[in-house]
């Protein structure tokens, strides 16, 4: 036996080296080669190719259908160069596999490369069918929490491996499948169960709507009006969705008559359908199941070869989840609030015998199959056992160092290694040849023909970890391994999840009946739902709004942009009061606030313009400094920042004085791009003031900025009373003579006695804080000084419309791509939860922060965290204290000099630990979602995987409202998707600040969007009046005006039938959304765009759906022709203009097209006027599209 591995090897090597011969005479030619390639990327495909001529791979095929061999041990197989060797066999060698890594974490990167390289996205080149199979439980198997998205993946793979099992004809593709210890654990459905309970449907299958509806129904399927969860089915018409348990998408299935006409998949965010399938399988949710279950090794095909990392370490975990069984505090639980028939087959599926299978019988399992080992501890015992050796090497780790990294490429080039390297962006690529180009102009002596600025291959699509073949003699190199980044896996199971979150912002966003809303012109009211009301010969849908003293309102669904929801900033549960009709107080509390908009809209106006006259320093283009500065971020540019460093560089480089605002969620990257634009103008011999509101973060910026700028030539140091008078005063002197170049740093930085040499840059954060003086003291400061001011608090699009005119803003929006998803937990209060949390956190060197809600608690909070964790330095921070005090401990936080910090919600005010990685909320329930978003925020700042423990008492206890958001943060681990739901709350908190305290209090009172309503009214206004004269020097300057400039919206109504019945859009919140969604409709496109999905979602539309969507264009057509109403009423239709009859508007172009067209149609036509107010009449109109073609007639002129 053993000679016979031994000669397959002799040959094996021998090939090896011939291959390596034969390569050499055409490395010459190669590199000409490899400059002409240097433009395009290759495809990861390509490479997979070049990667199958290894001799290995036919030798393991060989090897492996020999009867004595059990097993086959790759040796020398490490990083990513396993899947990619597996992936590069698949085309040969038809085999369904099971790949079974160490842990979550390795299971996800194999399957993300495994994905990456056998099943391109785009669908061309596919070698593999590739499927991840994890555990169903959230996280450790004990806590017996199961999760959705995860039972989709199981269930995904059982229902394909029974199709498999099943069809005598061959899979066109080999089936991998990627899992790991937990996943095998459980036990899974017998096979002919699973048949059992699916339902197939394919194309022009006949089948009848109500028996199917009957058959989900005993599979356990619920009927929802919409379907957002897996396990749900709607039927509208002749439409039914479903969401099976075996597919990560829910299923539209389109009936004519009875006969199945097409099906296809639908997103569940959008309701809208993606791709076109032949046949689906429906599986209901198999874990519910208690009977007959079997492990999952043998629902696998008799041919399957295992292929794994290392078998005693899985057998060791099995054991081990076996023996750990299910914990107490699950069952518990789970139980509460259950009836007793309920608790008993809950009783059951938590048993461990019943759900969990034992590392002996794994192990006997495991030897029916034929396996592969990898990795590098072998089982030693076994008696027929075939090595192959594979000569590679992992990425060596550069750890940033440029000089490194470019001597070390050279060498490999030299030996005549070709060098391929991997991004997931072309922007990456472009900044590594930036380097090398800048680090090639650095060393002009060496001129050979190899330090031609290094050529490499770039190939579009990344792998987890980079390797050197050294028989192929290629080097993969990966981007994100050479700066140092974090690499992020993505599973499928997430787009189940995004249900959940869908719900949850479909929900702030509905109006039900009950809810409070606010009409522009009449205030505050309740919503009582959609009626229908006789209007002339038909009906019309209305809105009806109860007012005090039970007065009702109905509001025609074409006004519905005076509608909004009544949010104000604290999202207090005290209903607000409704408003009286007629009492003229709601008017009077709008024109308060007008009035006050107007004094702020009028002071930022004229300083717009004063600043427009000025003069500023005009900064150098960027220097090779800066692109290394940039390229050595650690992760990567969002499209955002990117916008933004690019309109910061425009400005600083144009010669009038910047004023840009940078708004964005917490940790999307706002620092970095201050931290570019100080050391742009460092470089350029400028000093930069970085000014802060609290000590504690003048010192984290501090920080930052040097750790940042740490290889670089400019110097930073910081001011605040957290320094000694020796020290500021030595910071003064050296700031005078220029030795600094960048200073953080509090309100002290403007103070008399701080003298700059030659200031250039000025960068504020979170200005909201400062109080008035300081902002005095900026103003006289930044006339023709650059400045740059940063804010957390997303401000709404419409009031940076708004304030367009005052301040150049970039706002950012999309979270950074490969930040760590922080993993969230919900459980109940108890001490072993919370000690396990700290340990983990401590024994990794992290810090913990604790947050409660209560400041009485908290002495006894840290006695248990004391006597449970006995090694642990607890600090205790809370708003009542010393601003000195609590400063002193959180920079000693700061400084790791305690471990846990246990607070109150002090810890959401901007201070940023990259070491506190663990956040543990006590009375989750009690705060609002974006608190604990933000709360959350804090942690998952650095390459570490961070956690997030919400307690709270068992989800049954909880009201239905605080349950809700606990689950859908436990979904949304990510950054940005919370971003949305934040988006909500921070909204409010945003315009508030931004426009001064003062305008709380009319937010409160007004409600938040109609607050806005009114702002965009008042600058409209201001313009009108005040300012008109700017409207005539525009026009002088030739440039077109139209009714929009002059008007905010334009009203309709009419006797005409316009709706969507409910037969067609089921439940009133679903039409409300819909209409909301028309009424905000700018463009033709878009309409379109509306229509489509429209009838995707619920079939073809009917007369009055068209005719309600015909109203959008009217009243585009009509605010450009500057009409304040339209009305449709007997078959004529009245154009109401501008009120005020000295407006500019009478003098411009809209107003000559309506009397060219008045001239050319006298008959049809009458102009009128009546208290002032002028209008037009025209007749023989019969619906609302006969209208737009008139007014469209009219705008051609």
């Amino acid at each position: 036996m053993h000679l016979l591995v031994g000669s397959t090897f002799i040959i094996l090597r021998f090939k090896a080296v011939g291959f390596i011969f034969g390569c050499s005479h055409f490395s010459i030619k190669k590199r000409t080669f490899a400059l002409q390639e240097r433009k395009r990327a290759m495809n990861i495909q390509d490479i997979n190719e070049l990667y199958a001529v290894l001799p290995q791979g036919g030798a393991l095929m060989k090897t492996i259908e020999e009867k004595s061999v059990r097993t086959v041990f790759l040796q020398g197989l490490l990083a990513s160069a396993t899947p990619m060797f597996f992936a590069s066999i698949a085309k040969r060698w038809q085999k369904t596999m099971l790949f079974v890594l160490n842990d979550n974490d390795e299971a996800g990167y194999f399957y993300n490369d495994l994905k990456t390289i056998a099943m391109p996205e785009g669908g061309e080149g596919k070698v593999a069918e590739v499927l991840f199979f994890p555990s169903s439980y959230r996280r450790a198997v004990k806590y017996g929490q199961r999760d959705a998205g995860n039972e989709i993946l199981r269930t995904e793979v059982l229902s394909r491996l029974s199709v498999i099992g099943e069809e005598k004809v061959k899979a066109k593709l080999p089936l991998y499948i990627v899992t790991e210890p937990s996943a095998l654990a459980e036990l899974v459905v017998a096979k002919h169960k699973l048949d059992e309970r699916t339902l197939s449907v394919s194309l022009g299958q006949t089948m009848d709507l109500t028996e199917t509806e009957k058959t989900l129904r005993s599979y356990g399927f619920q009927q929802t009006d919409y379907v957002y969860e897996p396990g749900q089915f709607a039927i509208r018409g002749s439409i039914l969705d479903v969401y099976s348990f075996s597919s990560e998408l829910p299923y539209r299935i389109d009936f004519f008559g009875n006969d199945v006409d097409t099906i296809r998949t639908f997103e569940v965010e959008t309701q809208l359908s993606k791709d076109k399938k032949d046949k689906v399988e429906i599986v209901p949710e198999l874990t519910t199941l208690s009977e007959e279950k079997i492990s999952f090794l043998q629902f696998l095909p008799q041919d399957t070869v295992l292929v794994m990392k290392d078998l005693l370490y899985i057998h060791d975990t099995i054991e081990r989840i076996y023996n750990e069984g299910f914990t107490a505090q699950a069952l518990t639980e789970q139980l509460e609030g259950k009836t007793e028939a309920e608790q008993n087959e809950l009783r059951k599926q938590l048993q461990t015998n019943l759900q969990l299978i034992t590392a002996h019988q794994f192990t006997d399992d495991a030897l029916n199959f034929k396996r592969i080992e990898f990795g590098i501890n072998r089982t030693k015992d076994e008696e027929t056992k075939a090595i192959i050796r594979f000569n590679v090497s992992p990425q060596p780790l550069f750890h940033k160092n440029f000089e490194l990294l470019t001597q070390s490429l050279k060498d490999y080039l030299l030996q005549g290694y070709k060098l391929y390297i991997l991004a997931d962006s072309e922007k990456q690529t472009a900044r590594l040849r930036d380097i090398f180009d800048s680090m090639g102009a650095d060393s002009e002596a060496e001129t050979t023909f190899v330090a031609d600025n290094l050529p490499f291959i770039p190939v579009n699509r990344t792998i987890h970890e980079g390797f050197i073949d050294n028989d192929l003699k290629v080097c993969f190199f990966t981007d994100h391994q050479i700066f140092d980044r974090f690499h992020k896996y993505s599973l499928k199971s997430d787009k189940a999840r995004q249900g959940k979150m869908a719900l949850t912002m479909k929900e702030l966003q509905e109006m039900a009946p009950g809810d409070f809303l606010v009409h522009v012109d009449f205030g505050i009211g309740k919503f009582a739902g959609l009626v229908r009301v006789p209007a002339g010969e038909s009906y019309q849908e209305m809105i009806r709004l109860v007012y005090q003293h039970n007065d009702i309102v109905d509001v025609s669904i074409h006004s519905l942009y005076k509608i909004s929801k009544y949010r104000r900033a604290d999202s207090g549960d005290t209903a607000p009061r409704l408003s009286v009709l007629g009492s003229g107080a709601w008017d009077r509390l709008k024109e308060k606030a007008k009035k006050r908009i107007k004094d702020i809209a009028r002071d930022l106006i004229k300083l717009y313009a004063k600043r427009r006259h000025e003069k500023g320093f005009a900064f150098s283009p960027d220097s090779y400094l800066q692109h290394e500065l940039e390229a050595s971020f650690l992760y990567e540019d969002t499209p955002d920042q990117l916008k933004a460093t690019q309109e910061l560089k425009q400005d600083m480089e144009s010669a009038r004085p910047m004023d840009r605002l940078v708004c964005g969620d917490v940790g999307f990257g706002k620092t970095e791009v201050a931290v570019r634009a100080a050391f742009k103008a460092a470089t350029d011999g400028k000093q930069v003031a970085v000014l802060v509101p609290t000590t504690v973060l003048a010192f984290q910026h501090y920080q930052t900025f040097k750790k940042r700028l740490k290889n670089m030539p400019v110097t930073v140091d910081y001011l605040s009373r957290a320094r000694t008078a020796k020290q500021t005063k030595q910071v003064i002197t050296d700031l005078s003579e220029g030795k600094i170049d960048i200073l953080v740093g509090t309100h002290k930085l403007i103070s008399k006695s701080v003298k700059w040499k030659d200031i250039g840059l000025l960068i504020i954060d979170e200005e909201q804080k400062f109080g008035v003086s300081t902002k005095e003291k900026l103003r006289q400061l930044k006339s023709n000084v650059d400045t740059l001011t940063m804010s957390a608090t997303p401000i709404p699009r419409t009031l940076q419309f708004s304030l367009m005119g005052a301040r150049d803003m970039s706002i950012m929006r999309t979270p950074p791509p490969n930040r760590y998803p922080i993993q969230t937990e919900i459980s109940t209060f108890s001490a072993e939860t919370i000690a396990d949390a700290i340990n983990f956190e401590m024994s990794r060197n992290g810090q913990v922060f604790f947050v409660n809600d209560r400041i009485a608690n908290l002495p006894e909070l840290a006695s248990l965290i004391k006597k449970y964790v006995p090694d642990c330095r607890v600090a205790i921070g809370h708003g009542q204290m010393k601003p000195e005090e609590l400063e002193e401990i959180i920079i000693g936080f700061m400084n790791h000099d305690y471990d846990v910090l246990l607070s109150t919600t002090i810890v959401e005010n901007g201070i940023d630990i990259s070491n506190a990685n663990t956040i543990i909320i006590n009375d989750a329930h009690k705060f609002g979602l974006s608190d604990l978003h933000q709360m959350r925020g804090r942690v998952g700042r650095s390459n570490k995987k961070a956690f997030c423990y919400l307690l709270a008492p068992p989800l049954a206890a909880l009201n239905p409202d605080a349950r809700r958001r606990l689950e859908a943060l436990e979904t949304f681990s990510d950054l940005g998707s919370g971003f949305n739901l934040a988006m909500q709350d921070l909204d409010i908190r945003g315009a508030g600040n931004l426009l001064g305290s003062e305008q709380s209090g009319f937010m409160e009172d007004l409600g938040y969007e109609t607050y806005q309503k009114i702002l965009n009214q008042a600058v409209t206004e201001l313009k009108n009046d005040e300012f008109q004269d700017i409207y005539n020097e525009e026009m002088a300057e030739g440039k077109e005006l139209t009714g929009d400039d002059f008007i905010d919206d334009c009203a309709v109504e009419s006797d005409l039938e316009m709706y969507f019945p409910d037969s067609y859009v089921p439940g009133s919140s679903e039409r409300m959304l819909l209409y909301r969604e028309l009424d905000n409709i700018e463009n033709d496109a878009d309409l379109d765009a509306y229509h489509q999905r429209l009838e995707d979602r619920f079939g073809p539309v009917p007369r009055q759906g068209v005719e309600l969507m015909q109203v959008v264009a009217l009243r585009r057509i009509g605010k450009q022709l500057g009409c304040e109403k339209l009305i449709l009423k007997q078959g004529t239709l009245q154009m109401q203009f501008i009120s005020n009859a000295d407006s500019a508007y009478y003098k411009s172009q809209a107003f000559g097209k309506v009397i060219a067209y008045l001239t050319k149609q006298t008959r049809r036509c009458n102009l009128k006027e009546k208290n002032g107010k002028r209008s037009m009449v025209i007749s023989q109109i019969k619906s609302v599209g006969d209208a737009v073609f008139v007014l469209r007639e009219i705008e051609k002129g």
